[in-house]
């Protein structure tokens, strides 16, 4: 497998001045990455430039946060926060004048940055802080989000793989790594690098890790179970389990009737046709009816056979 790209490979603008005014809260990412942590005093005392970086991350959680809960109330004012991230970008740009090795600061501002749509500046500030800071898993993640959304999946694999390493307890980074491998799976296998079923496998891998260190999460717990139809060798009973838990967590009648149509395709694919008919049987909603029907014409055919 190749190494991960140094951080001077990707040519990309300088650091901006200020950003955009056209700033977007929401993600057409799944999940968003964490925040950036705040850096904090453990056993020696917090130093001048990590106070400071600290105050700018608490800043920009809270600004976030309010502008989240002034959008979903309807009163959000797009020019008021707009001024409000540029006399942040200003703040950590003065920061980093006076700390210009200074990597969680390059980290946090180009986190900033990828929230307010300005991608190309963001990564720009990751690959910096990854030059003086390699150990940082939230840095690695980023550059990997950024190499696989403009279609350099065999460079963002390396990336996620090492924010893995550095950060195994990170539900999303195993998340990312699994949707990366299944989305660009044809890619991976012509670079012959990888077999067929090593990517089918380790995508699976990577959402069952998922879903196995954040169970509250439904769209990962849902992923993993879409994911056992992936694999070579799939474990049948283990994806009846998965989708047998999520219905008792579901929220909605169609919601429940969308898995209990996953279940029922599980049944069929491991030979227990009469519990698929059974599922089957409780599937009464009219935007299901097409893919019921599909399902029940396979139970029958199982049956002729």
């Amino acid at each position: 497998m190749p190494t991960v790209p140094p951080a001077d490979s990707v040519a990309l603008p300088a650091t901006p001045s200020a950003p955009r005014t056209s700033a977007s809260l929401s993600s057409t990412q799944p999940p968003s990455p964490p925040p950036p942590p705040a850096p904090r005093a453990d056993r020696r005392e917090e130093s001048l430039s990590e106070r400071g970086l600290r105050q700018l991350v608490e800043r920009q959680r809270a600004l976030f946060e309010a502008a989240a809960a002034s959008e979903k109330a309807g009163r959000f004012d797009e020019g008021d926060f707009a001024a409000q991230v540029q006399q942040l970008c200003r703040a950590y740009e003065s920061l980093l004048s006076e700390n210009p090795k200074f990597a969680a600061g390059y980290a946090a501002y180009g986190y900033l940055l990828g929230k307010i749509g300005m991608e190309d500046e963001s990564v720009a500030l990751l690959l910096k802080a990854n030059q003086y800071d390699p150990e940082i898993p939230l840095v690695k993640n980023q550059i990997g989000n950024y190499l696989a959304e403009h279609g350099k999946p065999l460079e963002a694999v390396n990336y996620y793989l090492a924010a893995i390493r550095l950060a195994p307890e990170e539900p999303l980074y195993h998340y990312q790594l699994g949707t990366l491998l299944h989305n660009s799976r044809a890619e991976f296998v012509r670079s012959g690098d990888w077999e067929a079923d090593a990517v089918d496998s380790a995508s699976h891998e990577g959402f069952r890790k998922a879903a196995e260190l954040a169970p509250e999460r439904f769209e990962f717990v849902y992923r993993y179970g879409e994911s056992f139809y992936d694999v070579p060798e799939p474990d049948w009973d283990a994806a009846l389990e998965v989708w047998g838990g999520l219905e008792s967590r579901s929220g909605s009648e169609i919601e429940r009737q969308v898995i209990r149509l996953h279940a029922a395709k599980v049944c069929l694919e491991s030979g227990r046709r009469e519990h698929a008919l059974a599922l089957l049987g409780t599937i009464d909603e009219p935007t299901l009816a097409s893919q019921r029907e599909k399902l029940v014409a396979q139970a029958q055919g199982a049956d002729d056979k």
